[in-house]
């Protein structure tokens, strides 16, 4: 199946590229990277060979999906496990 906007939040995120649009670690505004690993409350982005822990809750990210289009997300959304993230069903994010 295909990643589009609509279904980016039930797909696995590993492999995607990803950029931190607003955090409230203003350290963290830009880091640019691919999303190397997903945790219950974090990703992991490597970038230059720099890896970066970031918590989901403070975040909203931009991602970059195959097909070059963005996706703005919040952070807030991907709360949870990614296993059980990618089997639920969301009505509208």
């Amino acid at each position: 199946m295909e990643i589009t906007p609509k279904n980016l939040v039930n797909h696995e995120l590993i492999g995607l590229r990803v950029k931190i649009f607003n955090c409230k670690n203003p350290q963290l505004n830009g880091f640019e990277g691919t999303v190397i690993n997903e945790t219950k409350n974090t990703l992991s982005i490597q970038s230059n060979n720099k890896v970066k822990i970031i918590p989901k809750d403070i975040s909203i990210f931009h991602f970059y999906l195959p097909n070059d289009r963005i996706v703005e997300v919040n952070g807030k959304i991907l709360i949870g496990k990614p296993e059980n993230r990618l089997k639920m069903r969301l009505k509208r994010w």
